[in-house]
């Protein structure tokens, strides 16, 4: 596991206040502590961010969130400009990977 990366993925998903607070401390102060992450942490972590690695797996982006296929037009993630990779069923917009998660209150 790439701690860095799962720390900023962690961070990300506190931010957008997705999962619960002391759940998230806790993991992170394992990450940070070198020691090993139980099943349970490990099971919490993947179930939340699934998002983004598959869009097809979780409850949440089927609700929400339309992977973009190939032949979709791309228009700039509302959040940085870049080519988006999702389309929000909510807000009728569009957003790049990193800024999918969390953008709207009214998502969770």
């Amino acid at each position: 596991m790439d701690s860095k990366k799962t720390l900023e993925v962690i961070e990300r998903m506190k931010l957008a206040k997705i999962g619960k607070y002391k759940k998230w401390e806790s993991i992170i102060k394992k990450i940070r502590d070198d020691r090993p992450l139980s099943s349970e942490d490990l099971k919490y972590y993947s179930s939340l961010t699934r998002i983004y690695k598959n869009s097809d797996i979780t409850a949440r982006s089927k609700l929400y969130h339309t992977k973009l296929s190939e032949l979709d037009e791309k228009p700039p993630c509302k959040e940085c400009g870049k080519n988006s990779a999702y389309h929000c069923n909510i807000n009728d917009q569009y957003f790049c990977t990193i800024h999918v998660v969390g953008h709207d209150k009214n998502e969770f």
